[in-house]
């Protein structure tokens, strides 16, 4: 579904790149074309600082999302979720991070997610980066407590699993 997105603004990367920043990071249009993130409006300039480009392309991709039905039902209900794995450490947590071989295969979050809770630990969140979007996708568990010997060995040898980073 993201790449047919992307594909909808193929005739304009920079508004591809608009579109690219928006689902990246959780971000909305509001029915009159502003970017929102969780109902709190974002200015134009400020996505566009971020991304290098200009306040006009941010308005005009946001008006064209808008005229689109489908992707006017996405973005007017897109929502952003925090990602704890930055502060984990400060709200006594532990991350654990899984780069798969394949990020497209099937099986690689269920795989890791039995394991856990084999072994009784508390899943806090989940998050997994897209391989649409990213270079290097990966998963990201946030636990409450460390892990168990023999849980990482087990995670490490899943046929899915690359590398396991705690």
């Amino acid at each position: 579904m993201w790449s047919d997105i992307i594909r909808e603004f193929s005739d304009s990367p920079s508004q591809a790149r608009v579109v690219r920043f928006l689902l990246e990071n959780g971000f909305g249009v509001t029915g009159d074309g502003r970017i929102s993130c969780n109902g709190i409006e974002v200015p134009a300039t400020a996505v566009a600082k971020v991304i290098g480009s200009d306040r006009r392309v941010v308005d005009s991709t946001a008006h064209r999302i808008l005229k689109r039905p489908v992707l006017r039902d996405i973005f007017l209900n897109m929502r952003a979720t925090p990602d704890l794995s930055r502060v984990a450490e400060s709200l006594g947590f532990f991350v654990v991070t899984i780069l798969p071989k394949n990020a497209r295969e099937r099986g690689i979050v269920g795989g890791v997610v039995k394991i856990l809770t084999q072994h009784d630990v508390s899943i806090r969140q989940i998050f997994v980066t897209d391989p649409e979007f990213v270079e290097e996708p990966k998963l990201v568990i946030i636990i409450e407590e460390s892990l168990p010997v023999g849980v990482i060995e087990q995670i490490r040898a899943l046929p899915q699993v690359k590398q396991v980073i705690i």
